[in-house]
This record gives structure tokens, sequence and C-alpha cells, in this order.
């Protein structure tokens, strides 16, 4: 029987560090960029751009910049690998034919160094610089992003751009912030809500990309993976960013929405905060002065021209918004009449509306309010 527990707790181990590697696709990469360049096309011109946690063997990233190396105008481009064996690494990574019969494969390195490409000339002399320069030596480490030798190329580069392991995003955020880098990167919705996150969204020091991240991804094994939820970060301006959202009065709202949660009806204020809540972006009103609570998805279309954001509805009230705090027994009590049995409503967590004689919890909500309305 123990046998059996050890290979079953293995075997979800490696399922799980699996499931942790997904590759970018070409296109994905190229959709976002594109909208950067029509913004801003020297936004690269004269650049290092680094690309972390990037095999161009196997990701999309180095290929897609390598291969416009000339059209944007870099000035260096530099990817870095993990080793298969870095405590930082999941995935399914495997030898490639080109490693392996490159005269600098070394199998004795292979597994415990991470590798760094590099570009910035027209190795091969034939008049043009593109993916068949990139030149790639053996790391002194393992590739870790803060090894000392990579944390030297952070602060070389202008830019960094990656897909980092979700599980790693808090850490490699903090990594970027502290070297004050441009960056895009890609990461999970749900990682707005974080603390470390959320504080620089409010203080528009970093911002959603211009695409909900991609919907498929490569596994290490090429097969397709479907995700709906991530999304791009980054500080590089776009022009999304700066159109403002279409809204209707609250009156045509109530008239004309096409939710029928709202339709007919008032937006109803929390009990714990001083705000409205809008169930959906489409919804909120344009002529309401104080502060509305709307979904997190409304952060993909936010401008900071139109609206201030204010805050969170969140459970340690890091934003100084709450007008309650309810007490466990409040928090039992609401279980109780919810479900009809004994359990505990965690009413702090969230924006609170009563809904048909209960105290309800809603979804996680941004806290905004329009940047020229005056209380």
């Amino acid at each position: 029987m123990a046998d059996k527990t050890a290979k079953n707790s293995s075997l979800s181990k490696a399922k799980n560090a699996k499931n942790d590697e997904f590759y970018t696709q070409y296109h994905d990469i190229e959709k976002e960029i594109n909208a950067y360049l029509d913004y801003d096309q020297n936004v690269f011109r004269g650049k290092t751009i680094l690309l972390p946690c990037d095999d161009p063997e196997w990701s999309n990233f180095t290929k897609y910049f390598a291969q416009n190396f000339e059209n944007f105008g870099l000035k260096k481009l530099i990817s870095t690998s993990f080793a298969p064996d870095s405590k930082t690494f999941k995935g399914g990574y495997q030898t490639s034919i080109l490693e392996i019969n490159d005269p600098k494969y070394d199998i004795s390195k292979t597994n415990i160094k991470g590798k760094i490409y590099t570009l910035d000339h027209d190795k091969n002399k034939d008049g043009k610089i593109n993916v068949d320069d990139l030149g790639w030596e053996y790391l002194e480490n393992d590739g870790d992003f803060k090894s000392t030798e990579v944390k030297k190329l952070r602060d070389e580069a202008d830019i960094i751009i990656t897909n980092p392991p979700f599980f790693l995003f808090r850490e490699f955020l903090a990594w970027i912030i502290e070297a004050k880098k441009d960056f895009l990167i890609l990461g999970n919705m749900n990682a707005i809500t974080y603390k470390e996150v959320f504080p620089l969204i409010k203080e528009n020091k970093i911002w959603l990309g211009t695409k909900n991240g991609a919907k498929e991804y490569l596994t290490p094994n090429g097969e397709i993976q479907k995700m709906g939820n991530t999304i791009w970060f980054t500080n590089i301006d776009h022009g999304r960013r700066h159109q403002p959202l279409p809204l209707m009065t609250m009156q045509d709202n109530i008239k004309f929405s096409r939710h029928k949660e709202i339709k007919g009806k008032e937006f109803p204020k929390y009990e714990n905060y001083n705000a409205i809540e809008i169930p959906f972006t489409d919804a909120i009103p344009s002529d309401y002065k104080g502060i509305m609570g709307v979904p997190i998805s409304f952060l993909d279309k936010y401008s900071p021209e139109q609206f201030e954001i204010i805050g969170m509805c969140e459970n340690e009230d890091l934003y100084k918004q709450k007008t309650k705090v309810y007490t466990s027994a409040e928090c039992k009590q609401a279980y109780l009449d919810k479900f009809q049995k004994a359990g505990t409503y965690d009413l702090n967590a969230s924006g609170v509306v009563f809904k048909n004689g209960l105290l309800e919890k809603v979804y996680q909500r941004v806290l905004i309010k329009h940047k020229n309305n005056k209380k």
C-alpha cells in the first residue's frame, strides 16, 4: 500500500508540474505586439529585449522577436531557459535534435545548466538579422530568474517579455518592478486580485494589455490546452487604454439594459461599502457620481482618463472602504438563513447586498468612480 501511495503521489506531482508549463502560440504573441506598434511604431527601436523563461526551440517568443529583429529596430535580443532539473522549471522538457547536433552540446550540462540565446548581429553573413543568427551557450547556473547571472541580464535589458510560470507570478512581477523595467507578461486573471498586484493597477503603474491573453496554449507534448482566464499585464502604453467606455445613463440602463438582472430595477447599494453594485461592465451608469463596484473584467476596458480606481471589495480592507465588518455570529446566521443549515458565510470577503430578504455576497468587485464627477 505504501508503494502505491508513493507512486500516486509522484504521478500527482508530475501532473501538477506539467500543467503549469504552457507555450504561447506565435499568432497570439503577434496580435498583442501589433497593438503596441500601432500605437507607437518605435516602441522597440534601439531596445534590448530580455525573454526569460524562454527556450526558443520550444517557445515562440524568441522566434517571433528574432524574425522581426530588423523590422522592430532592436538593439539586442536575449532569451534564457531553465535547466530541466531546475527547481524553478516545471514542465515536460525534451532535448531537441538541434541541441544534440550542436557542437556545444554537453550531456553533462544539459540537464543542470540553463541556456542563454543572444541576437545582435548578422552572424551567418547572409545580409539580414533573424532567427538563423541566434547564438547560444550554457549559463553558469540553472537559469533561475532570481540568480545573480540572470539579474544582470535583467538590468541590461530595456524591456522584459515572457510567459512566466503562473505559480511564480508574484515573485516574477516583483523581480521586474524592482528593476524598474518596461514589461509585457502573461498571467492568470486572478492575479489582478493579489495584494502584490492590485495596488500597482490602482496607482496606474501597471495595467492590462490589449488582448485577453490567449484562449489556447501548447503543452510540452504538442497538444492544445484551452484556457479562458489568462491576460497580459504590462506597463507599456497602448491605444485601447485611452479609449473611453461607451455608457448609458442610470435611467437608460434600467429601461433598456440587455441584462435581466438590471432591466426595470434599481442598482442595489452594498450593506458594507458606500457604493452601488454594478454586475456588468456595460451597465456602468454614465451619470452616477459616487463609488461603484464593478467586475474585475472591467479592467480590460479601463481608461485612466475616464475612471478612478478607489480600491477593491476584499477581506482585509486594505483600501479603507468598508463601512461594516460582520461578526462571526452574523456570518453564521447569514449562512443559516441562506442554506438552512449550520455553517459560516464569509460576508467580509466581498461586497454584500440585501436580496430577497437575505444577505448575499457578490463576486469580486473593483471599486471605481467617474474621474470628472464630483460627489
